[in-house]
Parts: C-alpha cells; structure tokens; sequence
C-alpha cells in the first residue's frame, strides 16, 4: 500500500492505486438525443414517449469495441468503467430480468459482452457502472428529486415547487392518476439484486461496481418514505452489500450505497465534477484518515454524447488534472459519451490520442506513482508525483521556467543524485556556473536545475525525473 496508509477496507485496491488511469463509458438511448444522459429527466419525458422515439430506434451499426480499447489503452488507460444501466434503466446486456435492453432494440445485440471481451483483450480490467435508480422499472417510486414524471407526481399530490399545477408537464401526463398506486420498491430491489447477480457471475472478473448514487437527506420526510429520500432503506443496501462480498469478495465499490459503514461501505471515496485540493480524507473514529480516491471527470460537461456541447477542454488541461490526481494520491476516471451509432466523437478521439502522445512519454510518473513525502515541498507552479518502489520524484512544470529552477528544501541537496527531463532522458546540470551560483545559490545550500531555455517542442507538461539517494 502507497502512503500514507490508508484506511482499510474489503476491496482489493493495490491494483487500483498503481494504474492511475481509467476511462469512464456513458453509453446508453440518450446518445440519440445527443443532449447529455439526464435528457430524459430534464425534459420530462414520460417512460412510453422515450420507448417510442429512443429504445425503437436505437441501431448503433458503428460500435466496434476493440476501436474503443484501442483508443483507451493507447491512452494509457488501465482499466475501463461503463454503464451498463443508467438512470433511464436501458440495459446494454441480454438481462433475463427486462425487455429494456439492447438485444430488444433493432440493433438486437448484446453491447456488454463484446466490450469486455475487447477491453480485456489489451489488458484493461474491467468495471461496470450500475445506477441505483431506474425510472422506467414498474415498481420503483416516482419521486420529486430526479424522477422523470415528477411534475406530474406534485401536481396530483399538491406538493412541492409546481403543486396545483395545471398544465400537463412536457412529456408526462396529468390525469389525475397516482402514479405510485400498487408500486413496491422492494420489489424492484430485488430486481436490483438480480441484475447485480448476473454482472457478477457472467462477465469473468469484474474490478469495480461503480454505484450511482442516493439521495437521503430530507430531513422533512421518513427516510422510508421513497418519494422524497432514495437511500439505504430503498435500495435495500445490506442485502446488495451482502450478496456482492459473497460472489466477488476483493471487488472495489464506489462509496454511494449510503451504508452505515466507513465509505458508505465502498472502497474508494468518488469526488464528481471537482478537484480536490489535497489527500481525500474521511472522518473515522474520531479523526480524519485518509482514504482511497477517485476523481470522475468529463472532457467537457455532460456524460453522455453531447453534440452541440463546446467547452470541451484542451490536451494539456486534461493531462494537468491527471498528473494533479496522482500528486494527491488519486486516481483519474476520464468520461467518453459515444454517439448513437456507436463511435467516440471526434472531439474525444482529438483528446485520447493527445493524452497518449503524452503518456507515452511520461507514464511513469503516473503508474505506481503518489503523492510525495513532505520533505520534498512542491516548488511554484508545479505538481510532484513520486515512485516510493523505485524511489524516483517527478516534477511537472506547469508553467516552465527561465533557465533554472531552484529546490529551496535541504532533501533535494542531499538525496537527489542525478536528474533529467522524463520524455528524453536528457540529462540536466546540477551544477551552476560561477555567475549564476553567486546569485542562485552563494552558500550552496540549494538544488538548481539548469534547464533548456525553451520549453520542450511537442510536450503538454515537461517532466523532470529525479534520482533520489537512499
């Protein structure tokens, strides 16, 4: 285990925490609309009026798997995480418990099994997304947080922001109906469980269940009362927790079961959207222990394919997010949204192939890598990552300096050996000529890289690679 130690829990992390790098899959009908993977909820479109213009029409007659894992082992992905059910609860596997999968749409396949079969192929291990809610099954309570119908619900119960409403919500329906009448989200727990049952005893070795995600924080209402708190008590979480130790013990879960156990009875913490500024750390018994992460990021906004979606972001900040991970001791779950015949947008592809011309080259201040020992403070505009088995320290230079950069700290002077650029091997001087040791460095009590007056030709973020002493 890389330190600090971290706290302990039943998944098998030491994989996790040397490869660094994954790609996230947000793949489903919502690829047709191109408006992100929540289109269904934003719009209010009721579950017949989605079957009948996404799930009739669905033909990806372009998807070719072994293209995906090439694009994300020539990445420098590690492992692959993808949706295999997303909150519109289309499924992309031959599920024996629903005709809402990808075998019952004209394309007639099944998606899931060729996709592992390929990524495991070049070597990626294999995770699965799995979300917890599911607004087309029967039995699951229509609630007032992201439920597609939920106008339609506050409109005939009279409560919430739209209660008394009088118009018919877009895509739903009012008609006085309950739309909650003889639903039994036990039941659909069950059917939860069930399809947990087959990911995990169907598709060989699966590395993470990825869960997404509860929402139990409405103090206002009963925590069983599923049109307002969706958590542990809806999902049924002990006994999907219990089911899944038991078929796949050393499997890493994600921390959004909303169990009373550290992590919400997952593995790794999953911050969404943002960067932590430091070590992910979590309160246990008293104290704040750091833990395990992953940070889940888009190229731009959305998840799913997003067409006219324009804040894509560039090579070098994506590769600059990946490096701060690491040096933080985290993990970079990167999000790809295919389109609806089955292909990564060329935007995505522009980006893949970037980061891999990088990684290429710089992989392994990455792999095996974390943050670094607090001796060795990170100097301005830059990010550290170290190797604690082969006791190499690596600084990215965010923003590269003129001729020289000066390691203030007494550990560089006396435990760096010998230092080069990473994506060359070219050797850099520790050694400063008489001039500039006189205004660098007159005690000698520094470390004062010379570096090449301009930036490296081709390179997002240069890379020295550091050769520290024992």
């Amino acid at each position: 285990m890389l330190e600090p130690q971290t706290l302990q829990t039943p998944g098998d992390t030491d994989w996790f925490v040397q490869d660094r790098f994954g790609m996230f899959i947000h793949w489903g009908l919502y690829a047709m609309p191109a408006r992100g993977e929540w289109v269904m909820m934003r719009e209010e479109t009721s579950r017949d009026a989605y079957l009948k213009k996404y799930f009739d029409r669905f033909d990806p007659d372009l998807y070719d798997p072994e293209r995906w894992a090439d694009a994300a082992a020539n990445a420098g992905m590690k492992y692959f995480v993808i949706t295999t059910k997303h909150h519109d609860g289309f499924c992309l596997w031959d599920s024996k418990h629903t005709d809402y999968k990808a075998t019952k749409t004209p394309y007639g396949r099944d998606l899931l099994r060729p996709m592992v079969d390929a990524f495991t192929g070049r070597g990626l291990r294999t995770g699965f997304y799995h979300s917890l809610l599911d607004w087309q099954h029967p039995q699951y309570i229509v609630d007032y947080k992201t439920h597609p119908e939920r106008d339609a619900l506050e409109a005939i119960e009279g409560i919430g922001t739209s209660a008394g409403a009088a118009t018919e919500p877009k895509g739903g329906r009012y008609d006085g109906t309950d739309l909650n009448a003889g639903r039994d989200q036990s039941r659909y727990a069950a059917y939860l469980r069930d399809q947990v049952r087959e990911l995990l005893t169907e598709f060989g070795d699966v590395a993470v269940m990825w869960f997404d995600f509860s929402f139990a924080g409405d103090d206002r209402y009963p925590r069983d009362d599923f049109r307002f708190n969706k958590g542990r008590e809806a999902w049924e979480s002990e006994k999907l927790y219990a089911m899944i130790r038991e078929l796949m013990p050393g499997v890493i879960l994600t921390d959004r079961l909303d169990l009373e156990l550290p992590l919400s009875g997952g593995d790794v913490k999953t911050p969404e959207q943002v960067q932590p500024k430091r070590w992910v750390t979590v309160e246990h018994e008293g104290k704040q222990v750091p833990v395990v992460w992953e940070a889940c990021q888009t190229f731009s906004g959305s998840w799913g394919y997003h067409r006219d979606e324009s804040s894509w972001r560039s090579v070098r900040q994506l590769v600059t997010t990946l490096i701060d991970c690491v040096s933080k001791g985290g993990n970079l779950l990167l999000n790809v949204g295919p389109t609806g015949r089955g292909e990564f947008d060329y935007r995505a592809i522009e980006r893949l192939e970037g980061i891999g011309r990088w990684m290429h080259h710089h992989n392994r201040s990455i792999y095996g890598c974390t943050q670094a020992p607090d001796e060795f403070p990170c100097p301005t505009d830059c990010r550290l990552t170290y190797n604690p088995t082969t006791k190499r320290l690596y600084i990215h230079l965010l923003n590269y300096p003129y001729n020289f950069l000066q390691l203030d700290a007494p550990a560089y002077k006396e435990r760096v050996e010998y230092a080069q650029l990473l994506h060359d091997a070219s050797e850099l001087s520790t050694e400063l000529p008489p001039f500039f040791k006189h205004q660098l460095d007159p005690k000698g009590e520094k470390l004062v890289l010379t570096l090449p007056k301009t930036e490296p030709a081709g390179i997002e973020v240069p890379v020295i690679e550091l050769f520290l002493k024992d």
